[in-house]
């Protein structure tokens, strides 16, 4: 009996090892799942971060070699793939999507949305301008580097004064906002310039020439994106008035938007090995870095901080104060549009695949997103307007002007009114920087300043971009939800109201309370009595 006993338990022991083994084992089986989902769902994410950290190792190892400019442009060819891929997405995506978004509103929420994205967008960039102007009178990064166009700093030539006026740009954004030829505005942008006139005038028997200036509309390159979105969006509008007959067009242009969406998909995987090539080429392009980042570094040290603190502070405080909900947690989806952000420079390149990861990773209602992200791709531009007026304040302090209360006002308004139509390209705020020193009546040739550090805090500035469109459709997305919560809530209290009043209705009827009791009285009556009335 005690070995028969032994025995059994030594089986029983020998079961209880292997059960722990068994059980140590498939924990770790289910650890190694575990990692295998992150690594699956986070692949991209790891991947383009990656891609961001080798064009860095790349550009470094390469600039030793002294390459010549065409050695350069072969490196950056398949980081110049990636744009140009991105770029051909633009239009039918900017367009399919607001159309689409625009027909699946109500015109009444399509109203309210668009009052409350128009009232974010024009107070973060009121926000973010004048964060900027307090950063450089507090920082002063242009005091005492008067200095700084000495040769050896690889700059580019100088940028020649512009004689467009303030108001011209006014006039510029109104009328591309209506474009006279759609099909030209896939391509081209309304832009005023000055001719110079010689015309003849005479003073008494002297015959002078009088140079005047004619302001001569021209196209130049670059999409109309502004005409594009408000045609987009009233077409939109209309097919949505035009009920059961506007519904094909409707649907045509939501299969084309997904299926544009699906072409986005497949970029994506090649955005690692664009950014890569991009990053190392930009590194590699750079004269002396050192010494370039050391003569402006206290601009280049101002805008970062100024982006920093709009990105990391200020709009997580808008979104937190609107929502309710954690930003962060919000911001952890978007890394690779935020990637792509900073490899590209371009919020318009970005926008296919914030719209991707904006409601595949963080749940936003594809109407949502379709309406108001290609809209904040061309008018929220907190970053641009951050590192314009920095490189404002920054020019004055270079040569020595105090900027009084009325320049510091005309500031803020320009910059904000001029981020709206600043193109969504690389570099492409450094242009309307002219109007905003003509405003103010400062020379523009130390724009070249300006140039020669573009190439770092334009990232930045792209990141704060995207940054604000993607927490503004946050925004909107959980006050259109939380609105209908509140149209569901109420058609419930509405049936319970009327279910409770259905029934007292019955109980106190004189007609229903005679049918019941008739009711009642055939059922309890017998069969005999029946009969006899019969």
């Amino acid at each position: 009996m005690e070995t028969a006993d032994s025995v059994e338990k030594g089986d029983g022991g020998e079961k209880a090892g292997n059960g722990h083994a068994e059980g140590a084992a498939a924990g770790g089986g289910g650890r190694l799942r575990g990692c295998r989902g992150f690594l699956r769902r986070n692949a991209l994410v790891l991947l383009t971060v990656s891609g961001v950290v080798a064009g860095v190792a790349l550009g470094a190892a390469v600039r030793g070699a002294a390459l010549s400019p065409a050695q350069v442009a072969y490196l950056a060819f398949p980081g110049e793939l990636l744009l140009r891929m991105l770029r051909m997405v633009i239009l039918p995506l900017v367009v399919c999507s607001l159309v689409s978004g625009a027909a699946s509103l109500d015109t009444r929420s399509l109203g309210r949305l668009g009052g409350i994205a128009i009232a974010y967008f024009l107070g973060t960039t009121l926000l973010a301008s004048g964060l900027a102007v307090a950063l450089g009178f507090i920082i002063r990064p242009g005091a005492g580097a008067s200095a700084l166009n000495a040769p050896g700093l690889g700059l580019p030539g100088a940028v020649p004064a512009t004689s467009k006026k303030t108001v011209d740009s006014f006039l510029d954004l109104v009328r591309n906002l209506f474009p006279a030829n759609l099909v030209a505005a896939a391509f081209r942008t309304y832009a005023t310039e000055y001719k110079i006139v010689l015309r003849n005038t005479t003073s008494g028997n002297v015959t002078l020439e009088k140079p005047l200036q004619i302001p001569v509309g021209t196209e130049i390159e670059g999409m109309n994106i502004l005409g594009l979105v408000l045609f987009a969006l009233v077409l939109g509008v209309a097919l949505k008035k035009l009920g059961r007959e506007g519904e094909d067009l409707i649907r045509f242009f939501n299969s084309f938007n997904d299926a544009t969406m699906v072409l986005v998909t497949w970029i994506m995987w090649y955005v690692p090995i664009g950014i890569m090539f991009l990053v190392g080429s930009k590194i590699v392009e750079m004269e002396d870095i050192v010494l370039l980042v050391t003569s402006l570094g206290k601009y280049i040290f101002a805008s970062i901080l100024g982006h920093f603190i709009h990105g990391g502070i200020v709009l997580p405080l808008i979104y937190f104060a609107s929502t309710r909900q954690n930003p962060y947690r919000f911001l952890l989806g978007l890394i690779t549009p935020f990637a792509t952000a900073f490899a590209t420079c371009s919020s318009s390149a970005t926008l296919p695949s914030m719209m991707k990861c904006i409601e595949e990773n963080n749940g936003v209602d594809n109407r949502i997103s379709r309406f108001i992200l290609p809209i904040g791709a061309t008018v929220n531009m907190d970053g641009a307007a951050i590192f314009q007026c920095m490189a404002a304040v920054f020019i004055a302090q270079l040569n020595n002007v105090d900027l009084n209360a009325g320049q510091i006002f005309t500031i803020l308004v320009t910059a904000t009114a001029s981020s709206v139509g600043a193109a969504g390209v690389p570099a492409g705020g450094v242009l309307t920087i002219a109007i905003i020193l003509e405003a103010i009546g400062l020379p523009t040739n130390d724009l070249s300043l300006i140039l020669a550090v573009d190439w770092i805090v334009d990232r930045t500035t792209t990141v704060v971009n995207v940054e604000g469109d993607a927490l503004g459709a946050g925004i909107l997305n959980y006050l259109n939800e939380k609105e209908k919560r509140e149209k569901e809530q109420e058609l419930k209290e509405v049936n319970v109201e009327a279910v409770a009043n259905s029934k007292s209705e019955e109980e106190t009827s004189p007609l229903v309370t005679h049918k019941n009791q008739v009711s009642n009285t055939t059922s309890t009556a017998d069969p005999d009595s029946k009969e006899s009335v019969l």
